[in-house]
């Protein structure tokens, strides 16, 4: 079976012995089976919403400046940025090299640098971005102000959309397709009212995120002894 949003509710299908759909039907069913479809999309929006940090959900993003513009929106998909990621790529053309870019807070850089967001006809100010801050907008800004269309290269991790065709492939990957199910199963039991079973999908579903979580998330950093033995 696929590993896409029809096997998906197909193994939801299944575990209930309800007869599978195909791609022909897939878009027009109602009832039990238009359930089962919003079942898959809870249970992924649950384990999506679990971490900030899945890495099957990490995005790197390339946007392209504006020269003398300092502030630039998310991703409509994002869910949290990384600010220690942002980077001016190199562009033999424009004559620039790879350049990391350091943090500013946001308070520091309307202490000392907002002026340079007014000041839009003295382009002597534009430069190579240096700094980047984070706004309270779900924007994100350069200082100085960019003098040449460079291109910025920033890391995020994105909210993924529900699935909707019967392609759509989720970005959790295939092999914790059982987990998905059990968390679809879990829906689809209390739908029904099987209220027991429900609560043993629900253990189940819980504890493969906790699995997840151990795979992905709970990773330790090691410190090494430097001192010199005498």
């Amino acid at each position: 079976m696929a590993y896409d949003f029809l096997g998906l509710v197909n193994d939801v299908n299944r575990a209930v012995n309800e007869v599978e759909l195909n791609s022909s039907n897939f878009s027009s069913v109602v009832g039990f089976y238009a359930h089962a479809k919003d079942a898959v999309n809870s249970s992924l929006r649950t384990i999506n919403h679990q971490e900030y940090q899945w890495p099957f959900n990490h995005v790197t993003q390339e946007d392209t400046l504006t020269p003398g513009v300092i502030r630039y929106s998310y991703p409509a998909n994002t869910k949290t940025l990384d600010m220690n990621t942002f980077r001016i790529k190199r562009d033999n053309t424009l004559g620039n090299a790879t350049q990391r870019l350091d943090k500013l807070s946001y308070e520091d850089f309307l202490d000392k640098y907002a002026d340079s967001e007014y000041d839009t006809t003295n382009t002597s100010i534009r430069k190579l971005p240096e700094k980047v801050f984070r706004t309270p907008a779900q924007e994100f800004g350069l200082y100085p102000p960019p003098d040449k269309a460079y291109t910025v290269v920033y890391e995020y991790y994105s909210l993924p959309t529900d699935l909707a065709l019967h392609n759509d492939v989720p970005t959790v990957p295939e092999q914790f397709r059982r987990i998905i199910v059990e968390g679809a199963l879990y829906h689809v039991f209390m739908f029904r009212g099987d209220n027991e079973s429900a609560q043993l999908s629900l253990q189940k579903f819980n504890q493969g995120i906790k699995d997840m979580r151990g795979i992905y998330i709970n990773r330790y950093e090691y410190l090494r002894d430097t001192r010199v033995a005498f």
